[in-house]
């Protein structure tokens, strides 16, 4: 389960960037989950809750948003969603894509006390 080792990453990025700051703790954590990251939205809330014990996250919310999935299409020339990196183009079939969104992740916004 990758997503363990996302959450560690995310308390990481939330300890950073509270570090030195005033604030008692982190109230909510607004996170960006790209539609082809791989990552699982249910077990990222489920690893996430159990590595913020002890920490200044423990027991924020975690907001998570899906970004959609995005690619260009070389055949026909248009930008198209797409909900996984084998799926062809739906305007007109083709499988010529070249992703150009939705694989990442990232820590949007947080909320601190």
């Amino acid at each position: 389960m990758h997503e363990m080792a996302l959450a560690e990453g995310v308390l990481q990025i939330v300890e950073d960037t509270v570090q030195g700051q005033s604030c008692s703790k982190v109230v909510k954590i607004w996170l960006e989950i790209g539609e082809l990251s791989h990552v699982e939205p249910a077990a990222m809330e489920f690893c996430f809750e159990a590595v913020v014990k002890g920490s200044i996250a423990e027991g924020a919310a975690l907001q998570i948003d899906r970004a959609p999935g995005k690619a260009w299409c070389h055949n026909c020339g248009h930008e198209v969603h797409v909900a996984s990196l084998i799926a062809a183009c739906p305007l007109c079939n083709g499988f010529k894509l070249q992703v150009t969104g939705g694989e990442d992740m990232r820590v949007k916004e947080m909320e601190v006390d």
